[in-house]
């Protein structure tokens, strides 16, 4: 029997209660706003774990219609303003391209806060948890090498199958934080993000690749300051990288860094 998205959603609720530690009590309310809330936040504190067949099944069922009714935006939707460079807004969960591009911390698993409103955290919720497993099982085989303590540096980058995403792979990578204000360090450390970022898109025969605005966010990296090293660092790879990808997205959310990036190009 074919189950309706609102079907799968109560499914979905009672199953991630049941698998959750501190929250199987809690009363799943009637309105679907809320429902959805609470599915949301009850995967984004979810342990990487294994989940069940049955219900990965019924997840990516339910996260393959979300996507499609938030509007899948494909890469010939999304004019060139300059060479092969495109300027995009919105949420970058939409994009059907090769990769897009994540903004991690240095743990590597996804945002744990309920609802934030971070890339991170949106990225894990509509691929799915099995995003975060993989990021897990990434970082474990890391940690054997390297040793327990590790994790990722700033602008070293991974990249992970994008699972219920419209796009193909997730490229997660650890922008600089500023903290106390901006130094060469930190510009430097934001070119390399964008530089290899390009450069494993190489390794994975990736053409089309969609950037946040890495670090502006959370990490605090100045805008402007930032636009300005993320449009040097494209450009410059691709001059030395001719024909090499067919579209590169600066997709930007706020209307401060859609005007930056529109000035810049």
């Amino acid at each position: 029997m074919n189950r309706s998205q609102e079907d799968k959603l109560n499914y979905l609720l009672k199953k991630f209660i049941a698998d959750s530690d501190n929250y199987k009590n809690i009363e799943i309310p009637n309105n679907i706003t809320d429902k959805k809330r609470i599915l949301r936040s009850l995967m984004n504190i979810r342990m990487p774990k294994k989940l069940s067949e049955e219900v990965l099944k019924v997840q990516d069922e339910y996260l393959s219609t979300c996507a499609k009714e938030k509007g899948i935006v494909k890469l010939a939707d999304i004019p060139i303003i300059k060479d092969n460079l495109s300027i995009w807004q919105g949420d970058i969960t939409r994009l059907e391209v090769d990769a897009i591009v994540n903004a991690a911390n240095s743990q590597m698993l996804g945002c744990f806060l309920p609802m934030h409103t971070c890339i991170d955290n949106q990225i894990h919720t509509f691929a799915g948890v099995q995003l975060r497993e993989e990021c897990y099982n990434q970082m474990n085989k890391l940690r054997e090498k390297y040793g327990r303590d590790y994790v990722q540096a700033t602008a070293i980058p991974m990249i992970t199958d994008a699972y219920n995403l419209p796009a193909k792979k997730v490229i997660h990578i650890v922008g600089p934080i500023v903290a106390n204000g901006l130094n060469s360090e930190l510009e430097k450390n934001l070119e390399d993000c964008y530089i290899n970022t390009l450069n494993i898109c190489l390794e994975n025969d990736i053409k089309s690749l969609a950037f946040c605005c890495i670090s502006t966010g959370e990490f605090h990296f100045p805008n402007k300051r930032a636009a300005e090293i993320a449009i040097k660092a494209v450009s410059e790879w691709s001059l030395r990288h001719p024909n090499l990808m067919e579209r590169i997205i600066f997709n930007v959310f706020k209307d401060e860094d859609r005007r930056y990036y529109e000035e810049l190009l």
